[in-house]
């Protein structure tokens, strides 16, 4: 099949798109709190509502890929996603915001599920490991550039010698009051953006492989009844609850506890984590190609365990290092869990995927619980939940038996020859 390269740019585009509009909650927060006068536990129920339209469509999406085919998929998405940002652009309210937060969660977790066979197609298959890191890479640079794009815009908003092309238009739509809801607009103009410019593409058939296909609904009842898919799943779950449960309560902590601004040291340092999430994928693929996947991920696990001690208990300055040290150890889990999970079944891996992606519904529920309990003991207290999960995600290391292990570098004396 013709290559296009075109698409394939497109393709990282949207990649980038949807990161810009997941990975923001945690900076705003403290202004949700502020704006609608919420406690910690209501303002958690946003990143609720988002991340379990994730868990909700993730099986779902394959089904509707494969009856439909990817672009109309796509196509509907966007503009969904449009719908979701632009109705809380329009009326900011609370209620408005969880609706619009699930609409726009459920848009990301189907637009992910049609990406990847896409990628495949139009990059090639011999291209696609490469595709896909890039992809990552590219994932993890508009999670480092929202919070940074946020805090420019709430601290120049309400500046009227600030003149620029990007915050004049800005201030006839939005309350100088609720500066941050500027971002909803960015993300509606994005979406539409997307959804025009994907119009005119064509796009080429993918016959998904084996790996890729949803399954029948037997396969997932042939799945669901060995408990090794139910570890999995609830190692993805605490996974995504550790990773969100940390980024969506960053800014928060610092604010009440070390007395940061939000806009400034609160949404660098969230920048940071995303940043430092991403950099570690690095640093995890050299080390994969020494030790077994499994030591690393305890490695890393035991890291992010320090690192959040560090954040919780040391002195504002500590902290400002320290969480970005937690995204750093948490950078090579998710591939981890997934790889070591995907090589323990021999079949129905399609199907096996959807459930996994179906705990993605952990960053729905751990932010929740941190909240519960902030609001009756403190959010350092209600942050200590997230000792629990990562040391869910540190127990697959001793646990976990995948039928292949990861290909590690061995060092010879000689051609043929082993070190003892």
């Amino acid at each position: 099949m013709r290559r296009r390269p075109y698409i394939v740019g497109l393709i990282f585009l949207v990649f980038f798109i949807m990161s810009f509009l997941t990975n923001i909650l945690g900076p705003i927060v403290p202004d949700i709190i502020k704006s609608f006068r919420v406690s910690l536990g209501a303002a958690a129920f946003l990143p609720f509502s988002f991340f379990v339209a994730y868990g909700v469509m993730s099986i779902p999406a394959g089904f509707l890929v494969e009856r439909f085919t990817e672009k109309p998929v796509i196509l509907w998405c966007f503009a969904a996603a449009t719908i979701g940002a632009l109705s809380f652009a329009v009326s900011p309210s609370y209620f408005v915001a969880i609706l619009s937060l699930f609409v726009m969660g459920g848009s990301m977790a189907t637009l992910q599920v049609a990406l990847n066979p896409l990628l495949r197609v139009t990059g090639g298959e011999e291209h696609f490991a490469f595709n896909s890191a890039f992809a990552q890479l590219v994932f993890g640079s508009a999670s480092y550039v929202s919070p940074l794009l946020y805090s420019y815009i709430v601290l120049h908003f309400n500046d009227r010698a600030d003149q620029g092309w990007l915050l004049r238009p800005l201030r006839t739509v939005v309350p100088p009051n609720l500066a941050w809801v500027s971002m909803y607009w960015i993300f509606a103009i994005c979406t539409a953006a997307m959804l025009l410019g994907l119009l005119a593409v064509h796009f080429p058939v993918v016959t998904r492989t084996t790996e890729e296909q949803a399954g029948a609904l037997g396969a997932y009842r042939q799945l669901l009844r060995r408990p090794m898919v139910w570890l999995y799943f609830a190692c993805v779950f605490v996974y995504v609850g550790s990773e969100q449960g940390t980024a969506d309560w960053i800014s928060k902590f610092l604010s009440q506890y070390h007395g940061y601004s939000p806009y400034v040291e609160g949404a660098q340092t969230v920048s940071w984590f995303w940043g430092m999430l991403t950099a570690g994928c690095f640093v995890g693929m050299i080390l994969f190609k020494i030790f077994d996947s499994r030591r690393v991920l305890i490695g890393f696990s035991l890291g992010s365990l320090l690192a959040l001690s560090a954040a919780l208990f040391g002195s504002g300055r500590v902290a400002l290092f320290a969480f970005p040290a937690v995204g750093f150890f948490a950078s090579i889990m998710w591939p981890t869990i997934s790889s070591l999970a995907l090589n323990s079944v021999a079949e129905n891996q399609g199907a096996f995927s959807g459930i996994l992606c179906t705990g993605i519904v952990g960053g729905a529920v751990a932010p929740l619980l941190i909240g519960y309990v902030a609001d009756r003991l403190g959010l350092r207290s209600g942050m200590l939940i997230l000792y629990f999960t990562f040391a869910g995600v540190l127990s697959v290391g001793f646990w976990a038996k995948p039928l292949i292990t990861n290909a590690t570098v061995t060092l010879r004396k000689n051609p043929g020859e082993r070190l003892p």
